[in-house]
């Protein structure tokens, strides 16, 4: 009975989690699904690779659909004994991203009961963090890996603290699950950035060590932690394992080229160019907004009212107010930051940000210094280009970190280190004496008070001018009944000062509102609980009304189930395209390499992913592109038909492009793509990438295919040899595509002379493998990103199969792994159980 009394407040607190996350996400409730914008691109993308899982119950591994081809393993592949992704599953028992939300709250909390935090703190506190508008505009957006693996740093963190309490088993168990989860989202930016903290935080748990000489108690530490990372590893292997493999094939892999798109010489060899990696980086004032929400001028869709000056200039301008709202929501654009863009500001609340500050006059326990460390490494780090001395550093010298980009995002870790310091000042706050109390609070209110008005009377420091406000006035003089641009950005400035002015009074409220809650408590006359109570709907009051502005339930926002479920509608040039059953390429010019819309319906050379393949990539940005630029010379108006051929884009059996117009899309034909295959007249070699990717803008692809000499002679030969450079070619040589599946293929061939064909599939070294009437051959990789293979005179039958080994391998550790930790795990319950009966 008194373990279920124990147990209540904490069964309490997680119906509670459920029923908010509900709530708040009603709409899911009423059937409806939000709409995410990167979640309707990635179902475009993984279209057909979910046709194939439905249709033979069974994973492809490969796509057609997108870039020309490529794994799924970052594109929802469902991987054999994925036990751990099957528990996870459990925990997301919740409609999305209603789900997720829960996730944040139930993490939060579990964290907060381990650094000892009672469960009515820790349930607002938990509820505080959840909401806090970066988390929440994620969701909105569709950048459900990132959400999910920020749902479960908390209960790693967890785990690590318990660790090096030297609670050795319950700490290695609840590291080993946390890990093995976190890992299993996916996102191996967020996990990295994880790891970066975990390392900061060491330093002062090595250093308690030190200081209270138990440094024997290391080697168990370090113990628990390997124990509970093989199984956590083990676990997800398969995913890890062909990430990994892919990762050298994609654009976080390092490029072999030394060469820029427009012939100059390369400066730098990181993974990612340095100005991509750092394009979203905080500005240094605009970090103020984690406490003022609009200091900055919110988002780039900030929607100002009918009384904001912009408004008011175009009605006065002579516009009817539909006009003016019309205007006023197209080209108001608040947002005056570093970055390029920005759904929302990373609010934290203004009432945390008070806690924060009590926390670090007030909280007498060491261990906030941890997390003040994490929380201040964030920030710098997440200023990326604006403070380049620590950002370029850590591009050139910290392992892994030049293979992510957008470093702001890295403030998720302060975003979860504040709130944390904020509860722990809120608890330590009432265990203590009230003359200590009332001292920590005044000099709270000093300095958080003190910053508003030191932002109030400095505000002429700023000219509340934004990166965007010169794309606006290029955009209006294109318009010419527009002619009023400069004194339409005197507006915008005017409107960025109001939301300046009001967010500041708006904190400042907050701080006092905290304040007087808990001089009141001082004063007695508020009990602790009530005080409580009332800080914690205020904290959580102010980060709700504030999130509403960004991730709303309305209807644009939530859409029925079937429109989220088949988000695309086939326009009339699709229509015609799905007309031809031949096997083709279809490239949509509209959003270049960044459309996953034709992936939906079509085998596209666009798609959306962060991990693009490498070489489709630089093809693109060498060849493809370029060649787009005098396409309207080209394309005969009668036929809607090429005249000319662009031997790149036959390469990839690009048989339509898609080209939008003022009338919608139209389909152009282009009547010289090479096919799924055919045999080459004569092979060149090079030296290197350089010269293949200039070789392949100068060669007629039907004729010649350009190899890599190291091609030639790798570990696929046994001995030497060199390659035949010339076909002589009938005209009754064919290849021929017979059956087609994403990761099956089968050609006939007929030929009198021995002959060399190229494919127009994306090479891959490992998985796919080639036969000739049963026997294996070499897949040489040509055209920089193409198939070839020798085929002997006569006929044949020709197979692709694509059986990765990382997967078998990857599942069979896996199996193993997962059931080290249900062993672990049982024997863990056994002992614990046995040890409180000793007791």
């Amino acid at each position: 009975m008194k373990q279920l009394q124990k147990l209540y407040p904490h069964f309490l607190a997680i119906i509670g989690f459920i029923l908010i996350a509900l709530i708040y996400f009603y709409p899911v409730i009423q059937g409806k699904k939000i709409y995410q914008h990167d979640i309707v691109n990635f179902t475009g993308m993984a279209k057909e690779q979910n046709d194939f899982r439905a249709e033979y119950h069974t994973e492809p591994y490969w796509t057609n659909s997108s870039f020309g081809g490529m794994p799924t393993y970052q594109s929802g592949a469902k991987y054999p004994h994925d036990c751990i992704g099957k528990f996870d599953e459990l925990l997301r028992f919740l409609p999305r991203p209603a789900d997720y939300l829960f996730l944040y709250f139930l993490g939060f909390y579990g964290l907060l009961l381990v650094l000892r935090i009672d469960p009515l703190k820790a349930f607002f506190g938990a509820l505080a963090f959840g909401f806090s508008t970066y988390l929440i505009v994620i969701l909105g957006v569709g950048h459900n890996a990132k959400a999910h693996a920020i749902a479960y740093m908390p209960l790693v963190i967890a785990g690590f603290i318990l660790v090096f309490r030297k609670r050795y088993l319950h700490g290695g168990i609840l590291t080993m699950i946390a890990v093995s989860l976190e890992i299993t989202a996916n996102h191996f930016q967020m996990t990295y950035y994880l790891l970066l903290l975990l390392i900061v935080m060491s330093f002062y748990f090595l250093y308690k060590l030190y200081q209270e000489k138990d440094l024997k108690a290391l080697p168990k530490i370090i113990g628990t932690f390997a124990i509970a990372l093989v199984f956590a590893i083990g676990a997800n292997a398969t995913s890890l394992l062909a990430t990994k493999e892919y990762a050298d094939f994609s654009t976080r892999g390092k490029s072999e080229l030394t060469i820029n798109p427009d012939g100059s010489k390369k400066e730098s060899n990181i993974t990612m160019d340095r100005d991509y990696i750092t394009e979203y980086s905080y500005g240094v004032a605009e970090s103020l907004n984690l406490f003022v929400p609009r200091l900055f001028g919110g988002g780039n869709n900030q929607k100002l009212t009918d009384d904001s000056h912009v408004y008011n200039f175009m009605l006065n301008y002579g516009a009817s107010p539909e006009e003016a709202k019309e205007f006023t929501d197209n080209y108001a654009i608040t947002y005056w930051g570093n970055q390029p863009q920005v759904a929302a500001p990373a609010y934290i609340g203004a009432v945390i940000f008070f806690l924060f500050v009590l926390t670090l006059y007030h909280d007498k326990r060491k261990i906030k210094y941890a997390f003040l460390a994490g929380a201040i490494f964030s920030l710098l780090l997440s200023w990326g280009k604006n403070f380049s001395l620590l950002t370029d550093f850590f591009i050139d010298h910290v392992p892994v970190y030049d293979k992510f980009r957008a470093v702001s995002s890295i403030q998720v870790l302060l975003e979860l280190c504040v709130p944390i310091l904020a509860i722990m000042g809120l608890q330590s706050f009432f265990t203590t004496d009230k003359e200590k109390q009332w001292s920590s609070l005044w000099k709270t209110a000093a300095t958080t008070l003190g910053i508003i008005i030191i932002l109030f009377v400095g505000k002429s420091m700023f000219n509340f001018v934004g990166e965007i406000d010169g794309q606006l006035l290029s955009m209006l003089k294109q318009q010419p009944d527009k002619s009023f641009g400069p004194s339409f950005i005197d507006a915008l400035k005017e409107d960025r000062r109001d939301l300046y002015n009001a967010d500041l009074l708006r904190s400042g409220f907050l701080f006092t509102v905290t304040f007087g809650v808990l001089y009141f408590y001082i004063k007695e006359k508020l009990a602790q609980n009530t005080a409580v109570i009332m800080i914690g709907i205020f904290m959580v009051g102010d980060l709700f009304f504030i999130d509403k502005n960004y991730v709303s339930n309305d209807g644009q926002q939530f859409r029925s189930a079937h429109e989220v479920d088949v988000p695309f509608e086939p326009t009339p040039a699709d229509s015609l395209i799905l007309a031809d059953n031949t096997n083709f390429r279809v490239y949509e010019l509209d959003g270049g390499l960044s459309n996953s819309r034709s992936s939906y319906f079509h085998k596209s050379i666009g798609g959306y992913s962060a991990v693009k393949p490498r070489r489709f990539q630089e093809v693109y940005d060498h060849l493809i592109e370029k060649s787009m630029d005098n396409l309207g010379s080209i394309v005969d108006t009668k036929t809607l038909s090429l005249n000319k051929s662009i031997p790149i884009i036959n390469a990839f059996n690009i048989k339509y492009l898609i080209v939008g117009t003022e009338k919608g899309d139209i389909p152009i034909v282009n009547p010289f793509h090479n096919g799924n295959a055919w045999f080459v007249k004569q092979i060149v070699t090079v030296n290197n990438a350089d010269e293949e990717i200039k070789h392949l803008g100068n060669i007629e692809t039907k004729d010649v295919a350009i190899i890599n000499k190291s091609e030639i002679n790798n570990e696929y030969d046994v001995e030497p040899r060199g390659i035949k450079s010339k076909f002589t070619l009938d005209s009754l040589s064919t290849i021929n595509l017979d059956v087609y599946k994403p990761n099956h293929l089968i050609y006939t061939s007929n030929s009198s002379g021995d002959g060399f064909a190229v494919f127009s599939e994306i090479y891959y070294k490992n998985g796919w493998k080639a036969t000739i009437d049963g026997k294996e051959t070499k897949i040489y990789k040509v055209d920089y990103t193409l198939r070839g293979i020798e085929i002997p005179k006569g006929k044949h039958t020709i197979e692709f199969k694509f059986e990765p080994q990382v997967i078998k391998t990857g599942s069979t550790i896996a199996l193993f792994s997962s059931i080290g930790m249900l062993l672990v795990i049982i024997g863990g319950v056994y002992f614990d159980k046995k040890g409180k009966k000793k007791e």
